[in-house]
């Protein structure tokens, strides 16, 4: 697979990025957990006043601690629907895209079609943060448990067939309710977290991820980089990221982290 690298990213164009947004499995972390190098990359953003908000198909339960202990502006979870992060007083901050009305309703529903996954293709699992997430539910086809494609594409099919949206992350199966996604989920923060609009400085964003459900971001930002491990999904993204790194997860966002600040640098 033959790509554009962070080396043909022109100086100019990284230079003149002042935000990011970071998908957070196999982006950010590299085996669950965040690396040493990807966590000096956020704290060295941070120091060159760079906001970071980590866009991710994982639980709001699963998100709370991360949100108060990364330096990440803020983390949206469950694919846009929830917002954490930490306050100035240092407390968890919870904010979310639908009422609470709203849940309620959609959580009886999504609950329906999960049974109804599980019921159907019995070797399906729901995910182990499952308990954590308040507006999706999800499928676990590479965390704990293994499917194959056939089975991945049966379960996005019955979350469809279910009135739901459906997206495959690295890991997960994600299913919800409501028109929102991860590109929905960076407008929302931008604006309540920044009071800017993202969509009238694209150009100065960049985009990482890894995986199908990071396609719309890819094809949205004019800056875009794929970790290396993106390689798995390539087949299968309608839209792919402008540029890729040399290094998979962790290692890849740490040396996107470098290759943007290191434009900005004195010479």
């Amino acid at each position: 697979m033959t790509h554009p690298t962070l080396s043909d990213w022109p100086q100019a164009e990284r230079a003149a990025i002042h935000g990011v947004l970071t998908d957070i499995d196999d982006t950010l972390t590299t085996e669950g957990a965040i690396t040493p190098d990807a966590l000096a990359a956020l704290h060295a953003l941070r120091a060159a006043g760079l906001p970071v908000f980590a866009i991710t198909g994982r639980p709001a339960g699963w998100s709370e601690t991360f949100a108060l202990a990364w330096p990440v502006n803020a983390i949206v979870a469950e694919n846009g629907a929830v917002a954490l992060w930490r306050g100035a007083d240092g407390t968890l901050q919870k904010a979310w895209l639908q009422d609470e009305v709203t849940r309620r309703a959609n959580f009886a529903r999504l609950q329906a079609v999960a049974r109804t996954i599980l019921t159907e293709l019995p070797h399906t699992r729901l995910s182990q943060d499952s308990p954590g997430r308040e507006t999706d539910i999800a499928i676990d086809h590479s965390e704990f448990a293994q499917l194959d494609d056939a089975s991945i594409h049966e379960v996005v099919r019955l979350m469809r067939a279910g009135g739901l949206n459906a997206t495959v992350s690295s890991i997960h199966i994600n299913g919800w309710i409501g028109g929102h996604d991860k590109l929905a989920g960076a407008r929302w923060i931008v604006r309540t977290h920044l009071a800017r609009e993202l969509d009238a400085e694209l150009d100065r964003w960049v985009y990482v991820g890894d995986s199908t459900n990071d396609a719309r971001m890819f094809g949205h930002f004019p800056h875009s980089v794929g970790v290396a491990n993106v390689a798995r999904f390539w087949d299968q993204l309608t839209h792919r990221p402008r540029y890729l790194t040399p290094g998979e997860r962790g290692a890849g966002f740490a040396e996107l982290a470098h290759a943007v600040l290191a434009a900005k640098a004195p010479r």
